[in-house]
């Protein structure tokens, strides 16, 4: 079910902030099911936004994402030639300021999708937040390291990098497992009608109700919208953690990511980077639009 078919209404129901804790746990009500594909420039570009909704609101839910398996090509036609991929990642570059270097498709294309989506459900037997961290860095190696994200030296370096118990992960990378919970994936993405993506889902686990689905990217207060109306109430967002914690957190965000979490403009989020750089606490990573960095740690 789509955003326009429902009519979203304010609460006069607050709520009291808290301060952002990366590691805390409560019971949360909310539910997101978030439809992505590992090489979709859109789903890539929502990444600030999560931050964001994670950062203020994750007391209230928990993220689930759903694999779709789709080439990045739900949004686009199946058989596009390299050009045309190279061009749609940096369109969708310029106008989201997330980099997606489009040279990839040209230099160093992914020769077998569905092994990268394989590989995130691999990684998901050993817990949802370490598939998590696994999706991310192999986002970071494809958009911003133009990686064959099916080849598996990559698949294992992305292991490595997420910490994952390497062994485990080479055992469970084509097994059984791996490939009935990606099938249960892309069975979920049928039953839910999702035919754009990314796609999220928002769901009350304390309301036996539908869920909200939201097709594509939108400003970041229609997703808080949404929040507050399946919360029905109005909560305070939490109090936005000091940078560097951050950066030390998620140890490689991009100016976007920056700039929408803290509500700075680019040019502030580029002049506070550019103090910690000096001061040896962050790294430039070289990238074909934007900036990106990466924590150096003690």
């Amino acid at each position: 079910m789509s955003l326009n078919q429902y009519e979203l209404k304010g609460s006069n129901h607050p709520n009291t902030s808290s301060k952002y804790s990366f590691s805390d746990f409560v019971q949360k009500p909310i539910e997101i099911y978030v439809f992505v594909d590992p090489l979709c420039p859109e789903c890539w570009s929502i990444e600030p936004y999560l931050k964001k909704l994670s950062i203020e609101y994750g007391r209230f839910f928990t993220i689930r994402p759903i694999i779709t398996g789709h080439l990045s090509t739900l949004n686009t036609d199946k058989f596009e030639k390299p050009q045309k991929l190279k061009d749609i990642w940096e369109k969708t570059a310029k106008r989201t300021g997330m980099s997606c270097d489009g040279d990839l498709w040209i230099e160093n294309p992914v020769s077998y999708p569905w092994v990268a989506s394989l590989a995130i459900k691999a990684a998901e037997l050993q817990g949802k937040k370490a598939g998590r961290i696994f999706l991310r860095k192999m986002q970071e190696s494809l958009f911003l390291g133009k990686q064959n994200i099916s080849n598996e030296d990559v698949l294992i370096h992305c292991a490595k990098e997420s910490n994952l118990d390497i062994s485990e992960f080479k055992r469970d990378l084509y097994s059984t497992s791996s490939k009935k919970a990606l099938q249960c994936d892309l069975k979920l993405t049928k039953e839910m009608d999702v035919d754009y993506i990314p796609s999220l889902v928002f769901f009350n686990q304390l309301v036996e109700e539908q869920g909200i689905k939201i097709s594509g990217l939108y400003p970041y207060h229609i997703y808080v919208l949404v929040l507050k109306e399946i919360l029905q109430k109005n909560p305070i967002p939490s109090e936005k953690p000091p940078l560097e914690n951050f950066l030390a957190f998620y140890e490689v965000v991009g100016n976007k990511e920056i700039s929408v979490v803290y509500d700075w403009s680019i040019a502030k989020t580029d002049r506070e980077m550019k103090k910690l750089q000096l001061k040896q606490k962050v790294k430039k990573i070289p990238v074909k639009y934007g900036a990106f960095w990466k924590y150096m740690k003690n």
